[in-house]
């Protein structure tokens, strides 16, 4: 699973990706400066993950990671091949998620490529490109069920159906992702084609210091403008992270963001704004060894966990032994949770929640 970073040309997107990424991208004031997008493993900040190891003491600490990846700027025209668009569009249908840096600051040293600065305009520039392309993958295949429907094949017959659902509900500049069809007919008819505007989106508007924690005009115009969407919104100074970044001190960077008033850097939000968009959740196993973060899909049953550490686990899963996150904390060791009767035994139908620490029993 990975989200790409997308955007206009000059809006940050480079220099967020370094600050969330020990692979230092490229990162100039001309437009294009990335050409080929740049991939990165990146770790989930999880101060659970620190509480376990305090008590665990294991050999090593495996954190959850998360895929970002930084494409290159977008312009008009993407969708007609214009600037590097059709590579762009590529790279993007590659993603699960959408990181979408909109420029919220004026500085006149750092160029626009449309010689000013409006996040909302930039948006739309970049819905329009993406709307377009998946109208171009629309058509092509409602051409393509169009042969099958003139038999009569009802299931030909209900996906043209859907296909022109989806159709006209772009021309209208809507994205898909917010289209109102059974979700049964999106897995069937939609999902296959790996529409982009089906992509979850996360906008991050990237403002100077002064906007850090008082109010910036141009976020509050994005926010109005997504508010039906039902997309979420963040709000970061890329060029402060940067900075945050290049302190490798602990105690340097906790004073540079107590100066800036701020508990968390905001690139450590992102990783974990990103890690929710792409439904992911976290779940631990604890031992002398290892105390390690396992990434699984929200709603994940105990097999499918299982699955993430090894096949095997899931082929020939028997049972799990569940601990809640806060119990472990609370009780200190398993031999005490146990005593309490707070460990669980659970079967194959179990719902993995966020935080549970697990043992898996198996046999292959």
């Amino acid at each position: 699973m990975k989200a790409g970073i997308v955007g206009l040309p000059n809006v940050g997107k480079s220099t967020l990706f370094n600050c969330l990424s020990n692979t230092k991208a490229q990162s100039a004031n001309f437009p294009f400066c990335t050409i080929e997008p740049n991939h990165s493993i990146i770790n989930v900040p999880d101060k659970r993950l620190m509480a376990l190891e305090d008590i665990v003491k294991p050999e090593k600490v495996v954190p959850a990671t998360v895929e970002i990846v930084d494409i290159a700027g977008l312009v008009k025209g993407a969708s007609k091949g214009e600037g590097l668009g059709n590579k762009f569009l590529a790279n993007i249908r590659e993603t699960d998620a959408i990181i979408h840096v909109l420029r919220c600051f004026d500085n006149d040293n750092i160029t626009h490529v449309d010689g000013s600065v409006d996040p909302v305009r930039d948006k739309e520039i970049i819905d329009i490109e993406l709307q377009l392309k998946d109208l171009e993958s629309l058509n092509n295949r409602i051409e393509k069920v169009n042969r099958t429907a003139k038999s009569g094949d009802k299931d030909a017959l209900r996906e043209k159906e859907i296909l022109q659902k989806a159709i006209a509900f772009i021309e209208s500049s809507n994205n898909i992702r917010s289209i109102d069809l059974d979700i049964t007919d999106i897995n069937k008819y939609l999902n296959p084609l790996q529409l982009i505007t089906s992509k979850p989106v996360l906008y991050v508007c990237n403002v100077d210091e002064n906007s850090i924690n008082s109010k910036n005009d141009h976020v509050e115009s994005v926010k109005s403008f997504i508010s039906k969407e039902g997309a979420n919104l963040i709000i970061l100074a890329a060029g402060i992270e940067s900075e945050i970044n290049e302190l490798d001190d602990y105690e340097e960077r906790r004073m540079f963001l107590d100066d800036l008033g701020l508990d968390v850097p905001g690139s450590s939000k992102l990783i974990n704004a990103t890690y929710d968009l792409l439904n992911l959740q976290t779940y631990f196993t604890a031992g002398p060894k290892e105390v390690r973060a396992w990434t699984i899909q929200k709603m994940a049953t105990a097999p499918q966990a299982a699955g993430v550490i090894h096949t095997d686990f899931e082929k020939g899963f028997i049972k799990a032994e569940v601990i809640a996150y806060n119990d472990y904390i609370n009780f200190k060791t398993e031999a005490k949770v146990k005593e309490a009767g707070k460990m669980r035994i659970e079967g194959k139908d179990y719902i993995v929640k966020n935080g549970d620490i697990i043992h898996f029993l198996f046999n292959v």
